[in-house]
């Protein structure tokens, strides 16, 4: 319990510049969503892959690559179903009411829905009550976006 209350306020304490400005979490330094990842190989049997330059679009202010012309056309045609929930912000902590980044290698599928984390530990402790986190996290989104 300690534990989660210490990690709690690390998290929040880390994460307060990170109020949630921009609706799609992008790093200080670049406006990639995703750390760059293609979105679309999250869904796919070998997992996530770095986008490329080349297949490149822009959605919700944010710039997301692909690895292939295909993957871009089929986040164009329904780009709700692939983009990660909350943002991309980390899952774990919107369900505690803020945000923080999402690591795009720390990831995970359910019911057709991409989910980031912080980190492993994170994901970990979130995923031990997954349901419940995400009925917490969708209450709080998007509340938790600066207007």
């Amino acid at each position: 319990m300690l534990r989660k209350i210490l990690l709690s306020l690390l998290l929040l304490v880390i994460s307060l510049p990170l109020l949630a400005e921009n609706a799609i979490y992008t790093s200080a330094f670049n406006n990639r969503a995703i750390s760059g990842y293609d979105a679309v190989s999250y869904f796919s049997d070998n997992g996530p892959v770095k986008g490329k330059k080349k297949f490149t679009t822009r959605y919700m202010d944010a710039e997301w690559r692909f690895a292939t012309q295909q993957n871009l056309d089929s986040f164009l045609q329904a780009p709700e179903k692939y983009a990660p929930q909350y943002g991309g912000y980390c899952a774990w902590a919107v369900s505690e009411g803020y945000t923080a980044k999402g690591d795009a290698l720390q990831w995970k599928i359910h019911e057709d829905k991409l989910y980031l984390n912080y980190n492993a530990e994170v994901k970990a402790d979130w995923e031990a009550m997954m349901l419940q986190h995400i009925e917490s996290a969708d209450n709080n989104w998007p509340s938790l976006l600066k207007k």
